[in-house]
């Protein structure tokens, strides 16, 4: 019973300290006027392949949630100043 109880507390503590790395991305220093609009972050997601169905603003990012060309969704965390990609989860 004590293992299943300390696994448990394992995989929890494990699953937070990753969401809390995503939370934690910092993608820009630059003041939100400075930011690229959605639909440019849109078309750079676009030309690097994804089928872009959702853009929302995460912390100092852009997060793309979409499909890439092998037909996996997929959340790619963009700079919104510059519009280069700086991270990528896939399902």
């Amino acid at each position: 019973m004590k293992k299943i109880i300390l696994a448990t507390i394992l995989v929890a503590t494990g699953l937070l300290g990753i969401a809390h790395a995503e939370e934690g991305q910092n993608c820009t220093q630059a003041a939100k006027d400075k930011w690229l609009s959605e639909d440019a972050i849109k078309d750079k997601a676009k030309a690097s392949g994804i089928d872009v169905r959702r853009v929302k603003t995460e912390g100092s990012c852009y997060e793309v949630y979409g499909i890439d060309a092998k037909g996996n969704k997929v959340e790619t965390l963009f700079n919104p100043e510059t519009g280069a990609s700086v991270g990528k989860e896939s399902e």
